[in-house]
């Protein structure tokens, strides 16, 4: 379904909380939304809804003239806590939704908060469990992905695009932006290789697509909203939440992203320098070095590579 107006989401029968972030100011709810309009058929769809972030933009009307209504919580010497209420607002929205629908059971394991175990991923073991678990993924896992590098959805929010099958991206806003506050700008940048399924894959011959992508990014952002060099943090997910490879482009000054974290988060000049070290030819390091990194309870990755730690002789 491409239309999610009002009278669709009002339809949303909630099932559950998935997940609860205060640090995004987020809630992830599971339950169902009409397969199409005019249906009574439901199926099951993911519904993340965060606050949105205060802009400079409203900042001189945010007490004077926004500002509806205050409640005390508390106040001692110099210092008072007060609940506040902002009128409505066309150009100021309160949330943001994002839907996942129809949404399947890996969809549901995905959002729902999960424990964390560190594990090391050796070679041999990218090898015997993380490899066929990538390959057995179907296409249509990322259909979405293709639906962006062949122009079929949102090729009007393209920054830049090289067209190249072997070195050619897309930079484009990712979904977890909410287009408007730079402060939280969030851009991603998909490659047109889909040989490349995720950071194991990485070797010399990638180079020039690597450095292209820092180049043109830190070119789209000043162009487009002014942002100097260096105002940029770019990464690579291991393990990345889907097997096409595509770099994470953040605002520098956007702090505490649960997927920045260490463990997961890679700076993309750190992967140039290291393939950089690399001999011309045999595998790359990214190949050949022990990856550690976070996995969450609800992980397909998660039962097969923490039972495989025990041989590791680490702990």
């Amino acid at each position: 379904m491409s239309k999610y107006d009002l009278e669709t989401l009002r339809q949303f029968q909630f099932q559950r909380v998935l997940n609860e972030d205060p640090i995004t100011h987020a809630l992830t709810l599971l339950g169902t939304l009409p397969d199409s309009e005019g249906t009574s058929e439901h199926s099951t769809a993911i519904v993340r809804i965060e606050k949105t972030a205060l802009t400079v933009d409203h900042a001189e009307q945010l007490l004077p003239g926004l500002l509806s209504d205050a409640k005390l919580i508390e106040g001692t010497d110099i210092y008072t806590w007060l609940f506040g209420w902002l009128e409505a607002s066309a150009d100021r929205p309160d949330v943001k939704i994002n839907i996942v629908h129809p949404a399947t059971e890996v969809h549901i394991r995905k959002y729902s908060r999960q424990e964390v175990v560190i594990v090391h991923e050796t070679p041999a073991l990218f090898e015997s469990i993380v490899k066929p678990y990538i390959a057995a993924f179907p296409p249509s896992r990322t259909q979405w992905v293709e639906n962006i590098l062949n122009g079929v959805s949102e090729a009007d929010k393209v920054l830049f695009r090289d067209p190249s099958p072997e070195h050619g991206y897309v930079i484009l806003p990712d979904m977890k932006w909410d287009l408007v506050t730079l402060s939280s700008l969030y851009l991603v940048a998909i490659a047109f290789n889909r040989s490349i399924r995720s950071l194991r894959d990485l070797n010399k011959s990638h180079l020039t697509m690597l450095k292209s992508i820092r180049r043109e990014a830190a070119r789209a952002v000043k162009e487009r909203w002014g942002l100097e060099h260096g105002s940029l943090r770019m990464f690579i997910h291991y393990q990345p939440s889907y097997y096409h490879f595509h770099v994470h482009i953040v605002n520098a000054n956007y702090q505490g992203l649960p997927g920045m974290s260490a463990g997961q988060a890679h700076l993309l000049d750190d992967i140039i320098s290291l393939i950089e070290c690399d001999p011309d030819d045999g595998p790359s390091i990214l190949q050949r070095m022990t990856l550690t990194y976070g996995l969450g309870e609800q992980h397909g990755l998660y039962e097969p590579m923490k039972a495989a730690q025990r041989d590791l002789g680490y702990y």
